[in-house]
């Protein structure tokens, strides 16, 4: 039975509901990262205020520390971390394969040390699906081969290749797993900026199947990593044809404004990334006219909200220019403030796009 149900489209973005063990997701949908089980300066009180919906762990991270067992003994990730809402877990094949992490990749997984204990291991498909499994997200995704940006145009072959092939090891593992209805699991295609080889894996992703079952939903992978940004939608636009309409689609890295209202446009449904957060401990935050720096010298004396037309707690209470004194102090609540207000300020975007898309008023500024 499909998760997914598309109520009403503008074009070709879609407004739908993501059924989950956790609940009903509302879709589109922007996932604040947690990859070590938090959200970096706010608690789960304060993201889930946010109006927050879902969060997205790293389940190779996790596995490393606190470890699986620990997790598992806790009950699962959602009472780990005292969060009732939808969880998904990233395979991690994008960290496993850091220099700081890889020993050596090969067909079977990647070989790759802990830094913790030393210890050389193998983080195979089906290990990622076990570790996902233990950990009791509602949304697992495939282990995929995530290559950098500009690497040579074999090494991209190879990874759609490689990432096909432990897509259906996945897909088989999680079947054999008992897993499937209640934990979700994601396929992704990779590709690069190839149009080709981006054609080419999401017409093989969304080709498996295992038990007479295919993925509940398809990601895009491997982009907003260094490539040029004038082919960063190209690519993705070579690829949605060949994911099936009726599934939902995963957009994965995406979290500036701009970004998340071109790639709905397209027909994309999720999105997730740290970009939010990670610009919010560097002044960084998003508003109706564009984004600000507030360690700008311009902020001193602004006695103004962060953004006018904005409802959260941060420019209820707090003006730019106490904003501005606090990062230029090195106060560690600036980054929280900030933080809260993007994230804040990401759900209050996705909740009017969803409105609008039911409306039929929705434009993309593409």
């Amino acid at each position: 039975m499909n998760p997914f149900k598309i109520k009403s489209q503008c074009g070709r973005a879609r407004q739908g509901i993501l059924n989950t063990a956790h609940g009903r997701l509302k879709t589109p949908m922007f996932m604040p990262v947690a990859t070590k089980g938090s959200v970096k300066h706010l608690s789960m009180e304060e993201v889930e205020s946010t109006g927050t919906q879902c969060l997205i762990s790293n389940a190779f991270v996790l596995s490393m520390k606190p470890g699986v067992e620990v997790i598992a003994k806790a009950g699962g990730l959602h009472r780990f971390m005292n969060w009732e809402h939808g969880v998904f877990t990233d395979s991690g094949g994008f960290q496993v394969l850091s220099p700081d992490f890889c020993l050596g990749l090969k067909d079977e997984g990647v070989q790759f040390r802990n830094p913790f204990t030393g210890k050389k291991m193998l983080f195979s498909p089906e290990y990622s699906v076990e570790i996902q499994a233990a950990l009791g997200s509602d949304v697992a995704m495939c282990l995929d081969d995530v290559p950098t940006a500009g690497v040579p145009p074999a090494r991209l072959k190879e990874a759609v290749e490689r990432t096909t092939a432990w897509a259906k090891r996945c897909l088989e593992a999680h079947l054999a797993s008992g897993k499937g209805g209640k934990q979700l699991l994601f396929g992704i295609c990779q590709g690069g900026v190839d149009k080709e080889l981006r054609e080419k894996s999401a017409r093989e992703i969304s080709g498996l199947e295992a038990g007479g079952r295919g993925f509940d939903g398809y990601a895009i992978g491997g982009l907003v990593i260094g490539e040029p940004k004038e082919k960063t939608f190209p690519a993705v636009d070579a690829a949605l044809p060949f994911l099936p309409e009726e599934k939902p689609r995963y957009m994965m890295g995406v979290g500036s404004p701009g970004e998340l209202v071109a790639a709905i446009g397209r027909g994309v449904d999720i999105f997730d990334s740290c970009f939010a957060t990670r610009t919010a401990r560097h002044g960084r935050a998003f508003t109706s006219k564009g984004n600000i720096n507030i360690d700008s010298a311009k902020f001193k004396m602004d006695f103004g909200p962060v953004d006018e037309n904005c409802e959260c707690f941060v420019c209820k209470n707090h003006s730019r220019a106490y904003l501005h004194h606090l990062f230029r102090t090195g106060e560690e609540n600036a980054g929280e403030y900030l933080t809260y207000h993007n994230i804040w300020f990401l759900q209050k975007l996705m909740e009017k796009i969803r409105a609008e898309i039911k409306e039929g008023s929705f434009l993309a500024k593409q």
